[in-house]
């Protein structure tokens, strides 16, 4: 049976998936057989596995540090935001349905024996588990029906790691109060504290941590830095969304939708050198870039309404008149159509339909059935090369009754409008390649020295600079013994 460690934080974004992530690579390193587990996911960065399930995509990641192939047990319930108050429920890869915040809290508990099942099926083939938490455990109004932070570490008896993000100031409150806010046999769980996120001396802050250590009766595990590992983000938290690199070859706009899913989809294009991905929610960000992007949304026919609503529409018109090269995924791809319809209220309260942008011969009717699968192949777009990938998507995409274009392509394409439901499909070695090539003769500059950028091992990189930094500056020694001895 696997040994368990868990980590929690004092608040979303403290760093969980990436301390999870780092954990599981040194435990790899170290030889053990390693696999992540969260219970519960909120995101709406989402991956197909092999066998067509859908699960979390920081569990994907964590599995890659891993050296292991995602499985959706890592993962089992997935809460993928349609709206402000309401999610689509998917339940070991399945859509399970959509519900509003309070109709799940009343649910959920039936969902446990589904974790726990996942849990112990992984236990049963690893040699350790580390579990991320989500939000915080000391969200005091969500205790009695808590299935994914201290409610499963009592379930599946997990020592726990609790992790405060001095970046966003007053960590010392955040490890104290939270602890103040649990109950004895809840404390008695939290074995260490960590500090995540720090600049500065850290001569400076050992005051701090000696303080911090008395008043809590517990041992700082280490304070790890702000560091510069570039790993895939969980979730619209990302700070992607604000940085961009200076002075590159080919700028590349992706519009930030405000249900944006899997913008993981440019983690390989942001990797390369010579390209700029930035990302847009105004027409004065804009620009003049060499390719626009229109991604995945959790709720195409709102996020078009906001395209609209925000002014956005009329410049990508004419981008498109200009001949810039303008691609839509999965829920872009559907805007760039000319309707849009959810007769079955698939997407939004009531059903719906909606007119498109009109730059693709194409239509796409919403249906309860999700479609979820691994897909490789040939497509012609940028010249033609090789992709694989993953499609998940509610809608079904049909020509027009005006057009006469494919739509059992991979990748549809009219002049220097192209659509694609193949999330990952920047991923391919062979496409990325095509695609500069393309945009680099259309701009008169010569080609890019980086075009079989290698995504792989680039991973691979950052996964052992996060564990050499885990190594550094956290106390595995002492993670080791809180790991092997258990509660």
């Amino acid at each position: 049976m696997a040994k368990v460690i868990m980590i929690q934080g004092t608040m979303s974004n403290a760093g969980k998936s990436l301390l999870t992530a780092g954990l599981c690579r040194v435990f790899w390193q170290d030889g053990y057989r390693v696999t992540p587990f969260k219970s519960q996911n909120m995101a709406l960065n989402s991956w197909i596995t092999d066998d067509g399930l859908e699960m979390g995509r920081a569990q994907v990641v964590q599995a890659e540090a891993c050296g292991i192939r995602p499985d959706v047990l890592m993962n089992p319930i997935l809460l993928k935001p349609v709206t402000n108050m309401g999610s689509q429920v998917i339940v070991k890869g399945e859509v399970h349905g959509n519900m509003d915040a309070a109709e799940y809290f009343s649910h959920k508990n039936s969902l446990l024996p589904e974790v726990l099942s996942a849990y112990e099926t992984l236990a049963a083939q690893y040699d350790i588990i580390v579990i991320e938490g989500a939000g915080s455990p000391a969200e005091i109004n969500l205790k009695d029906h808590d299935i994914v932070n201290m409610g499963l570490a009592k379930r599946v008896r997990s020592p726990v790691l609790l992790a405060g993000d001095i970046d966003r100031g007053g960590v010392f409150a955040q490890l104290y109060g939270t602890l103040a806010l649990l109950d004895r046999e809840e404390r008695a769980l939290v074995k260490a504290l960590i500090i995540n996120k720090f600049r500065g001396n850290i001569d400076i802050l050992r005051p701090g941590l000696s303080m911090l250590e008395k008043r809590c009766a517990k041992k700082v595990a280490g304070v790890l830095p702000y560091l510069d590992v570039d790993i895939e983000d969980e979730d619209s938290l990302s700070s992607r969304f604000s940085t961009r690199k200076q002075e590159a070859a080919l700028d590349i706009a992706v519009i930030k939708l405000p249900k944006i899913s899997n913008f993981t989809d440019f983690f390989a294009l942001e990797a390369m050198r010579g390209i700029s991905v930035r990302y847009v929610s105004s027409r004065q960000e804009l620009g003049n870039p060499d390719m626009l992007v229109i991604p995945g949304t959790k709720n195409t026919i709102a996020d078009l309404l906001w395209l609209r609503q925000s002014g956005l529409e009329p410049l990508i018109f004419r981008l498109a008149a200009k001949g810039t090269l303008i691609m839509g995924i999965c829920g872009g791809y559907q805007m760039l159509g000319q309707r849009v319809t959810d007769g079955e209220g698939v997407e939004i309260s009531g059903g719906g339909s909606i007119a498109g942008m009109g730059l693709l011969p194409v239509e796409t009717l919403f249906l309860p059935e999700k479609q979820r699968k691994q897909v490789s192949g040939s497509i012609t777009a940028f010249g033609g090369c090789s992709v694989e990938g993953y499609e998940i998507h509610m809608g079904r995409t049909f020509p027009a009754k005006s057009g006469g274009i494919d739509t059992e392509s991979l990748v549809v394409q009219q002049n220097n409008i192209y659509g694609t439901y193949l999330h990952g499909i920047f991923d391919s070695a062979a496409c990325r390649a095509a695609l500069c090539a393309a945009l680099c003769q259309q701009k008169g500059i010569p080609p890019l020295e980086e075009y079989f950028f290698d995504l792989k091992k680039y991973k691979e990189e950052q996964f052992d600079k996060l564990a050499a930094a885990v190594r550094e500056h956290l106390d595995m020694r002492l993670i080791y013994t809180i790991l092997e001895k258990g509660l």
